[in-house]
């Protein structure tokens, strides 16, 4: 079974539009109300639902880094630079990671895109 992913408020549209045509269960902040909570309780939220948080916002990676060295849990993380990957790779490096990756594979981790130069 596929990983399921949260986008955070910032990821642009056509990523989220692009997996769900390849079948990949995506929700946004926007479509689960959280649009104006801070970055730790939008993992928070993405790890209750047992679902990989994806951001381009840079303080997720401090925060991911502050819950892994206090040995808190979260169900991951996957970033791109805002200037680092085109849409097209996200889609596909997403889509590779929700189809090819356990949830205790990606579990308390940061996994970044685009896999590949």
């Amino acid at each position: 079974m596929a990983l399921k992913i949260y986008m955070d408020v910032h990821v642009p549209a056509a990523i989220t539009e692009g997996l769900r045509r390849r079948g990949i269960d995506v929700l946004t902040s926007q479509e689960d109300k959280t649009r104006q909570v801070d970055d730790d309780m939008l993992l928070q939220r993405a790890t209750d639902l047992d679902r990989l948080l994806f951001s381009q916002d840079e303080d997720l990676l401090q925060i991911a880094h502050q819950w892994q060295t206090e040995g808190r849990r979260f169900a991951g993380l996957v970033f791109a630079h805002q200037q680092g990957a085109s849409i097209g790779r996200c889609i596909e490096d997403l889509e590779l990671i929700a189809l090819c990756c356990s949830s205790q594979e990606v579990a308390d981790s940061v996994i970044f895109v685009p896999l590949r130069g």
